[in-house]
């Protein structure tokens, strides 16, 4: 992921936030924010004929040096390009260029009516760890004032 994807891969986010089931965030970061908190060593897009239809990007849990090895992970897939397998590639190609930069642990939270995207990830390798019960408070949306769980997975190299 390059700058220049920017446009893109915020049309993704906002796609996945409408969905009420993808973020807590209301509106997708400016780039600027995005770029400082997460890893650039870890942001992927899938794209087709120079158009993204895909995004993965990691941030550190922790500034901590024992946790240098442990991400939180984000993983978007645009509306035309889901239930065909793009998610899937995307995903395992970030797992893998996770592990060739030392990470040995991916985590993510994923709301439980996101069934897809908990599937998706149960099906390369996360288990679930436990929910985190009424962890936040939709501002938003269809959720708007809805307290929400979510499910906390993580993958070990």
């Amino acid at each position: 992921m390059v700058p220049a994807d920017w446009a893109e891969v915020e049309a993704i986010w906002a796609e996945g936030i409408a969905t009420g089931n993808a973020t807590f965030e209301a509106v997708p970061p400016s780039w600027a924010d995005f770029d400082s908190s997460r890893r650039r060593d870890l942001r992927l897009v899938a794209e087709l004929g120079g158009r993204v239809l895909g995004w993965a990007a990691a941030s550190p849990v922790s500034v901590r040096p024992v946790y240098r090895g442990v991400v939180e992970h984000s993983v978007y897939v645009g509306s035309e390009a889901r239930g065909k397998g793009l998610g899937r590639r995307l995903l395992a190609e970030f797992i893998e260029h996770c592990q060739a930069q030392g990470v040995w642990t991916i985590q993510s939270t994923i709301f439980p009516e996101n069934t897809a995207s908990l599937g998706l990830h149960h099906s390369l390798g996360f288990v679930s760890v436990g929910i985190r019960q009424r962890i936040g408070l939709m501002d938003y949306g269809p959720h708007a004032g809805v307290w929400r769980d979510t499910v906390l997975l993580e993958r070990r190299s």
